[in-house]
């Protein structure tokens, strides 16, 4: 254990209870000693409900066991059987003020490094050249930055990689059409208004593609343009480093707006990996996984197979000589084993692509860039629907665009906070209802188990009450409020206060941060930490509205105080995990 790790109560628990088994019934030493929070006491044990067949006795009697076997030390103060079997624990006060004090002494809030220097790759977020990011862009990028930023304070090196889409026929066709056209308006500094390059480049693409279907001579001169950027033709090169470059420009755009930790030097274009598909493709035959089918190169799974029976193929190269999606990710793939040296590969995707990447993780294991000490994964998660249920779509029946639905969150936002503070300088409430309507947006995806689907619903997003972003920097000013109040005092725990219930419920949550951070790394699923932070800001407000914190006579106000201070730093630490501002007034 580091310096400033703590363990928390939970984990000290289970340690004693698995001493008292081991002690009591050496035969089931090892054994899970089952203990969770309870409504009951602090915790509960049920082991003996689990165990006591294995060891041919009543629940009830192995319960009776462990409690006599049990070491009652400076964690459990008092054990109660109950029901069937359970053990019921509680903790002594003076123990439960001990991890209160030393996580607000820990700059790390006691927690841990469980994945230190593990190398991750986090791929996500991954948007396309020349087109713009819209709501499909939305969860990748939300749910990548956070893992990135949970694994990263858990110790993990975490190496980010955005897999732009950069390479590829329709570049030819944008770029002959903008040579044919210099009259064609798209840099950035040619726009106004709210229209970024991107933006135009993405109309200009759509024009492209409609002359190149009803004009066949258009067609074959794009056709050649595309020849002369995989060759490297000087003036098709520089044309298309500029329209990446005017892309990625407004994809920071909406990265920073985000709060998204995506830097330019993260950007890992499909275009990166064109030299090296050659020795990809070598190594694939040489191995005997790729073999020609009806004139395609193709790697047949000796895991999936299709409707009919037979093995679903992985397309390494076309019968035509081309390369596509596939022979891009198993280069990318060998390259973030080979080069960058990942101990852990995260691909962060739409779940419709869970079976592209099942292929793409069997061939790089039968190849044997794949070992059994790296893990690779798919973290897919399901889709952004609209508010009646359906696809969220314009009223058009369009995408609809990243920028424009942030800009719905962010004006809903400005009108609950103006209704509750009409006070505010015009200035101070843009400010806030940015990090609101951001906040908003980015937590209602978190909230939701990754792998459904979740309702983009802005009005419910922007609520102050109820499980939501705004519910929780609200809380945050809260706590921030009563301490500026109380001067915010250099604050010292007197252990042998009495807790009230409300103290006592919040003390054990802030206590299980350690746990819950831990339990979001090894399954990365963000909306277990948002759970937990709902639940400590309900908590807060119970014991907010229980136990006076300015009016309480010494030493009960400075412990109360203490609570505050953890608790604020623990809300603000978790939403900066999450990548939403916790700010200090709304």
């Amino acid at each position: 254990m580091s310096n400033h790790e703590v363990q928390p109560l939970l984990g000290q628990v289970a340690t004693i209870v698995s001493a008292a088994i081991n002690r009591a019934r050496p035969e089931l030493a090892g054994a899970d000693p089952v203990v969770r929070r309870s409504e009951h006491a602090d915790f509960q044990s049920n082991a003996a409900l689990a165990l006591a067949k294995r060891a041919r006795t009543r629940p009830a009697d192995l319960a009776g066991e462990l409690t006599t076997a049990l070491d009652y030390a400076e964690v459990i103060g008092s054990v109660e059987l109950s029901g069937p079997g359970f053990l019921n624990i509680t903790v002594p006060d003076h123990a439960v003020w001990g991890q209160v004090s030393a996580r607000l002494a820990s700059p790390r809030l006691g927690v841990g490094a469980p994945e230190e220097g593990r190398r991750t790759v986090i791929d996500y977020s991954a948007p396309n050249i020349a087109k713009e990011m819209h709501v499909g862009h939305l969860r990748t990028t939300i749910i990548g930055d956070s893992l990135a930023r949970v694994l990263g304070f858990l110790g993990a090196e975490v190496i980010r990689q955005n897999h732009l889409g950069d390479w590829g026929t329709q570049f030819g066709m944008l770029i002959q059409y903008l040579d044919e056209h210099p009259d064609a308006t798209w840099r950035h500094d040619e726009l106004s208004g709210n229209t970024s390059a991107v933006s135009a480049l993405d109309e200009l693409y759509k024009t492209a593609r409609k002359v190149f279907d009803a004009d066949p001579a258009f067609a074959d001169r794009s056709r050649q343009r595309v020849v002369a950027l995989q060759s490297g033709e000087p003036a098709t090169l520089a044309r298309w480093k500029e329209i990446v470059a005017e892309s990625e420009k407004a994809f920071h755009d909406i990265y920073h707006r985000l709060g998204v930790l995506l830097a330019p030097e993260d950007s890992v274009g499909e275009s990166f990996y064109n030299p090296v598909l050659a020795d990809t493709i070598a190594e694939l035959v040489d191995a005997g996984i790729a073999v020609d089918s009806e004139g395609a190169l193709v790697i047949f799974s000796e895991e999936v197979t299709g409707p009919e029976g037979n093995p679903v193929p992985l397309m390494v190269r076309k019968s035509d000589g081309g390369y596509g999606y596939d022979t891009t990710d198993l280069a990318t793939i060998r390259y973030r084993i080979h080069d960058l040296k990942a101990d852990r590969l995260l691909y962060v995707t739409d779940s419709r692509q869970a079976l592209h990447f099942r292929l793409i993780f069997e061939a790089a294991r039968r190849v044997g860039w794949l070992t059994d000490d790296i893990e690779a994964a798919h973290v897919p998660y399901g889709t952004v629907l609209g508010p009646d249920g359906r696809p969220f779509k314009t009223r058009a029946g369009g995408t609809v665009r990243l920028m424009d639905l942030l800009d719905d969150a962010v004006n809903r936002a400005r009108a609950v906070v103006q209704e509750k503070d009409s006070g505010l300088d015009p200035a101070e409430l843009d400010r806030i209802a940015e990090q609101a309507g951001i906040g908003a947006v980015k937590y209602a995806d978190l909230s939701t188990s990754r792998t459904k689907d979740y309702a983009f619903d802005v009005d419910r997003m922007v609520s102050l009450t109820g499980n939501t972003g705004v519910y929780l920097q609200y809380a945050h000013t809260r706590v921030r409020s009563i301490l500026r109040n109380a001067g915010d005092p250099e604050i010292t725990i007197d252990p042998s206060v009495p807790l009230e219930p409300a103290e006592r419920a919040l003390a054990l949550e802030l206590d299980a941060y350690s746990t819950t951070l831990a339990e979001v790394g090894a399954s990365l699923e963000p909306h277990r930490l948002c759970g937990y932070l709902y639940d400590l800001a309900r908590d807060f407000t119970t014991f907010y509205e229980a136990c006076p914190v300015l009016k309480a006579g010494e030493p009960v106000r400075g412990n109360r105080l203490a609570l505050c201070q953890l608790t604020g730093r623990t809300l603000e630490h978790g939403l900066g995990l999450l990548g939403i501002t916790a700010p200090d007034r709304m």
